[in-house]
């Protein structure tokens, strides 16, 4: 069934919409990291050779799914249980704001520095290149965004759901997840999103909006353990 392909939904983006994003390595595939720091895996012989091969390339990364095998060359830094969350139909809520689609180059800089002043480490310097991203601007200044990262035939990934410190509460979060998850749908896809198990408000919020929980799944974050110098493709 298509739904189990979210068992491993790395693996399978790289196999199907963004296959020209990653590199495989007999087995294991990996975004390049410019884009996004996740690999996933089919066979668990080729993940030992694929994370030393893939560590070369970035410091810190992420295998999503099943735990995989490793060799002291990496140190397995924390395990980040998520839920996996999936939305069957479109929102129905009032947009109020106008939300921008993100494309030139000085919103592609904006959208950088948000996300990584708010969720740090995970947007990287080609991860828009991946999906569309809406934001809200107030005064010229990008105050919330949301967008698409991982990408599957019949499931796309929301992501980067962040609101500038500053202008919390105010529900910018709720209207840019309805925007872009009825564009999902209106391109007959289902929109799913990844919110750590410890993140209660967001649950909640995404939980009113209709997604529900299909799973928990883990992030198994490796960092190398010695000091080589690394170069993002």
């Amino acid at each position: 069934m298509e739904v189990e392909k979210l068992n491993n939904p790395t693996w399978y983006s790289l196999t199907e919409t963004h296959k020209d994003f990653g590199i495989d390595y007999n087995g294991t595939k990996f975004y390049c990291p410019s884009y996004c720091p996740f690999g996933g895996f089919i066979i668990p012989d080729t993940t030992q050779s694929a994370i030393d091969t893939y560590a070369m390339l970035t410091n810190n990364f992420y295998v999503v799914g099943d735990k995989p095998n490793f060799n002291s060359t990496v140190r397995l830094n924390k395990e980040l249980v998520c839920n996996q969350m999936l939305l069957d139909k479109g929102i129905e809520i009032e947009i109020c704001e106008h939300i921008t689609e993100l494309r030139t180059t000085k919103q592609m800089v904006d959208l950088f520095y948000l996300v990584n002043l708010v969720q740090p480490g995970y947007f990287k310097t080609k991860t828009a290149g991946l999906g569309s991203y809406y934001g809200i601007y107030k005064n010229e200044k990008l105050i919330a965004v949301t967008g698409e990262r991982m990408k599957m035939n019949k499931y796309t990934e929301v992501s980067s759901v962040v609101t500038h410190p500053e202008h919390t509460g105010k529900g910018y979060a709720k209207q840019l997840l309805a925007y872009t998850s009825n564009k999902i749908i209106d391109e007959q896809k289902n929109p799913y999103l990844h919110v750590a198990d410890t993140n209660i408000g967001a649950k909640l919020l995404y939980e009113k909006l209709g997604f529900r929980t299909r799973r928990k799944i883990s992030f198994w974050n490796f960092v190398t353990n010695d000091n080589r110098k690394t170069t993002n493709r």
